[in-house]
């Protein structure tokens, strides 16, 4: 295992590890490799769950209208949107994709080629399952679970 695609998400529950694709998404994993070991997504919420589809995060406003302040051109691939992919949320525009991201609870296949897949979860899918959901449609969460920490697995001691 390469542990420099290799990334922890630390909930409130356990520990999550994401595998990343650099050969499929290059600088979508370049950017969140930096913005992770700037501390960047600790403490951060997860603003958008829906229960049978996907847990977004990575906004620093909570609001699903933030993030880092730098957008990506899309890097879509032929990796599937299946149970425990990570991809890139974005606005209607392609190149729109900043530092949010989501987590799919299962198979989201009407999602392929339209989001920049840049990882999967090879372990701790439990605890991603356990992320507290949100009003059924809007996925707006009340009192919204949170990012522990985030890690790169080649920096933890």
């Amino acid at each position: 295992m390469d542990k420099e695609n290799i990334l922890y998400l630390d909930l409130k529950d356990g520990r999550v590890t994401i595998e990343m694709y650099p050969e499929k998404a290059p600088n979508h994993v370049a950017r969140i490799k930096e913005l992770v070991k700037e501390g960047f997504y600790d403490g951060i919420v997860f603003h958008r769950v829906i229960d049978g589809f996907m847990a977004q995060t990575g906004d620093p406003t909570g609001t699903g209208m933030g993030g880092s302040g730098q957008n990506l051109d899309a890097e879509f691939n032929e990796l599937p949107h299946k149970r425990g992919t990570v991809s890139m949320a974005r606005a209607q525009h392609p190149d729109s994709a900043d530092s949010q991201f989501f987590i799919c609870f299962k198979d989201c296949n009407w999602l392929d080629g339209q989001y920049t897949v840049w990882g999967q979860v090879i372990d701790g899918m439990e605890h991603v399952d356990n992320i507290k959901k949100g009003a059924p449609y809007s996925g707006e969460v009340e009192d919204p679970d949170i990012i522990v920490k985030m890690i790169m697995a080649s920096d933890e001691e």
